[in-house]
């Protein structure tokens, strides 16, 4: 039987911007996209209430941004019945803070919160202007990534830019037990690329690569890339 893997997509993006990722590793592995909750409540429990009653047990778990974030937190809350887990262009916490200062700076996240209060739509073009920076056709990934907006209503985008900010794994990556890969881009304007060595201090066991020339939206621009060192860790898992 292959195995599975579960792919969660990030904040204010469809999960089809996974397409090409999840098509590219699918030739070995079963690879599910499922959408990421629509709640109004930015509570993590509440979006790891509804992710763990409809996914699959025992199988790896993966995501990119907040879908990695949520897929890190999920699979500490699973324990052994998580194969491992893979996150993309994620962070341990997405705001800057005196404990955490490697993340965004938080006057930055207050200006992008208020912009999506005040025009979501607009908000979510200029995050895929920001998704796209660093890459080697960042125009034409920038179209791409705005063909694949996400039609949350604007409750839904705020509670998940709140999440975003609440959501501390520090611990729960520590706690993790199996096996862990950590993938960031090099020139990420989202995720600063220096939070490398105190993603892999915290890891009981595991990895944190860095994917060159590219940025945030790495899913897209490197999918092949991506989907050899996700396989190569997988099989290197099971082979140990």
């Amino acid at each position: 039987m292959r195995e599975q893997l579960i792919l969660l997509p990030g904040w204010g993006l469809e999960g089809a911007v996974l397409q090409p990722l999840a098509e590219a590793l699918g030739g070995e592995i079963q690879v599910q996209v499922p959408a990421l909750p629509r709640l109004s409540s930015a509570a993590a429990a509440d979006w790891l209430d509804e992710l763990d009653t409809r996914l699959s047990h025992d199988c790896w778990l993966a995501g990119w941004s907040l879908g990695g974030m949520l897929a890190s937190a999920l699979a500490a809350r699973c324990g052994e019945r998580c194969r491992g887990l893979i996150t993309l262009a994620s962070n341990a916490c997405f705001v800057a803070s005196d404990a955490w200062s490697t993340a965004m700076p938080a006057q930055t996240y207050a200006a992008f919160y208020q912009g999506c209060q005040e025009n979501a739509g607009a908000t979510l073009k200029r995050f895929a202007m920001l998704c796209a920076q660093g890459c080697a056709d960042t125009r034409g990934l920038s179209r791409q990534l705005q063909g694949n907006l996400a039609c949350s209503d604007e409750a839904s985008l705020l509670a998940g830019l709140r999440l975003l900010a609440n959501l501390d794994n520090r611990a729960t990556l520590a706690s993790f037990a199996g096996p862990q890969l950590h993938l960031l881009a090099e020139q990420d304007a989202l995720v600063p690329v220096a939070v490398a060595d105190a993603l892999l201090a915290l890891l009981p066991t595991g990895e944190v690569d860095v994917v060159e020339d590219c940025g945030h939206a790495f899913v897209l621009d490197q999918a092949d890339t991506l989907a050899m060192l996700m396989l190569d860790f997988i099989r290197e898992t099971n082979d140990a």
